[in-house]
């Protein structure tokens, strides 16, 4: 990877770790927004829902109005805008104004993450291209280890003002960065929006995106109640609960390493792995149940493999849309909200009718399921290959 490139890199995934702490972060301050604005918790519940819904709807239409724009501009507006939503959480007297700007980001957010994958993969040579995407979804992860539970931690110990304070600075260090280290990038070759549309012609992306919808329903269907399935079935406290949590991210960490390594070596059978490590994972985490010591083991487990996710995903979408990036990075990330709130609904179902202890199976079954498309779009790509060769 060229050196040039590394700060600037760097900062994309600074972007990246600033918009996932805004996004997740707020899950845990919710009770204080609750009190803070005098709505329940099922209310100021709608500040987390709202968001992964307008990004799942919006995505791919904020794509197509800026594909023609300079990248530098569009990843500066995107963020910034990301920088002042926290200033205004931080300082609301309203709750319809915060819930307001909750929407903005969601829809600026596809922007930036699928224009700095974009970005970062034009930045270094062609061969690197899964490195530098490898480096972006640090971003996420790091989120996931750090931005998540410092958030929770500021709300608790200072103020709700100190934890969106900390989220503003973050993403205010990534638009200096980005101003400072990114090059004017205007767009190389404007793809017309039929041209972007057409990938959406081929049948084998709806499976790629229908089994994305799958692996983050499984990966979310059990996560989303992380601290209520290490409570109520492993009996643990609230100290040991949030240590987990924390683990739970760092060990994602090095997972995106793992996985992105992986996919360097074959894009195919990891991706096909993928689900088949998951549904092990699942299963690891409810033979630990009750047995907290175990269940430390498995968590740390789940969470290795649960990073793959995120990097695996996008490129499986990266094989059917090399000729639409942008677009197709948007759908990515679409389709991967799509089945975050597939997942959380279905955890939910899965609890009212069957008891959390049960909870990982839902995961495993939507993993197979996951698997099952996977491999029906790898048989039906080389059975029109060996028609190719026939021919």
């Amino acid at each position: 990877m060229k050196s040039s490139s590394s700060p600037l890199i760097a900062v994309l995934a600074l972007g990246v770790f600033g918009i996932i702490t805004t996004e997740i972060g707020i899950v845990g301050v919710l009770p204080l927004v609750g009190e803070r604005f005098g709505v329940s918790t099922a209310d100021a519940g709608w500040l987390v829902s709202i968001f992964a819904l307008v990004v799942a709807v919006c995505g791919p239409f904020t794509i197509l109005l800026t594909s023609g724009m300079n990248r530098k501009w569009v990843l500066l507006g995107s963020i910034g805008v990301f920088a002042v939503a926290n200033l205004v959480y931080a300082f609301a007297t309203d709750f319809g104004w915060m819930l307001a700007f909750r929407v903005i980001p969601a829809i600026v957010h596809p922007v930036f993450f699928a224009v700095a994958l974009t970005t970062a993969a034009r930045m270094v040579p062609a061969h690197e291209a899964g490195k530098a995407a490898t480096r972006i979804f640090a971003g996420v992860t790091v989120g996931f280890a750090l931005g998540v539970p410092l958030t929770a931690y500021l709300g608790s110990q200072f103020s709700l003002e100190a934890a969106f304070l900390f989220g503003s600075l973050v993403n205010l260090g990534a638009f200096v960065g980005i101003w400072k280290w990114l090059p004017s990038m205007p767009a190389e070759r404007r793809i017309s929006y039929s041209g972007q549309l057409g990938i959406l012609r081929k049948p084998l992306l709806w499976l790629n995106l229908g089994s994305i919808v799958l692996i983050f329903a499984a990966m979310f269907s059990t996560y989303s109640y992380f601290a209520d399935y290490l409570g109520q079935v492993a009996k643990m406290d609230g100290t040991w609960v949030s240590a987990l949590l924390v683990a739970f991210g760092v060990v994602m960490i090095f997972g995106n390493s793992i996985f992105g390594f992986l996919l360097q070596r074959n894009v195919v059978r990891t991706v096909v792995a993928f689900p088949l490590v998951y549904v092990g994972a699942y299963a690891l985490v409810f033979a630990a149940g009750p047995y907290q010591i175990p269940m430390v083991a498995a968590v740390l487990v789940w969470g290795l493999v649960h990073s793959g996710g995120l990097i695996v995903s996008q490129r499986w979408v990266g094989l059917d849309t090399a000729d639409a990036p942008d677009f197709g990075n948007s759908l990515f990330i679409s389709f991967s909200n799509l089945g975050i709130t597939v997942g959380a609904a279905l955890g939910g179902w899965s609890i009212s009718t069957a008891g959390i202890r049960q909870l990982p199976w839902t995961g495993a079954i939507l993993a197979g399921l996951a698997l099952a498309a996977i491999a029906v779009r790898v048989f039906l790509l080389r059975r029109a290959e060996l028609k190719v060769l026939v021919a």
